[in-house]
């Protein structure tokens, strides 16, 4: 399957979450989801199979360690990052809040100047990639086809 149309499922597929109320590890679609949740119920749905379970993990979790756990569990599952500039709608983007700060946000692109992620309070939405938020890339991985 060619990426623009696997990146066009992928992006149906996010768009189908918008509206779920925001819930801290939640992962199921209308009932409630964190921005972590929102991919994998994505992948769940285009790849067949949940990805690995991320465990217990704290809200404050990104700002007590040092590790990248969500920039080494998408190297995992998607390889390594691509630049933003060859970003494509249905690239998963990682964000980081400040440098030295662990990634810790998800999202994924849906457009050029457009993404969808969980955002606490408001749930799942739709928002436009301003500067505020592109500054803030850590890392752009591509969705992989089904498998």
């Amino acid at each position: 399957m060619s990426h623009d149309l696997n990146g066009q499922r992928v992006v149906a597929a996010a768009r189908a979450w918008i509206g779920t109320p925001y819930r801290h590890q939640g992962s199921r679609k209308g009932v409630g989801c964190d921005c972590l949740g929102l991919v994998r119920g994505v992948w769940a749905e285009i790849i067949g199979q949940e990805a690995e379970k991320p465990g217990a993990y704290a809200p404050d979790w990104a700002e007590r360690g040092r590790t990248e756990r969500l920039i080494e569990a998408a190297r995992r599952h998607c390889g390594a990052a691509i630049p933003f500039s060859e970003a494509s709608p249905g690239d998963i983007l990682l964000f980081r809040w400040r440098d030295g700060v662990s990634a810790k946000h998800a999202g994924i692109l849906s457009g050029p100047d457009h993404f969808i992620h969980a955002y606490e309070p408001v749930g799942v939405i739709e928002s436009a990639l301003v500067p505020a938020w592109g500054r803030r890339i850590a890392a752009v991985h591509r969705f992989p086809s089904q498998a």
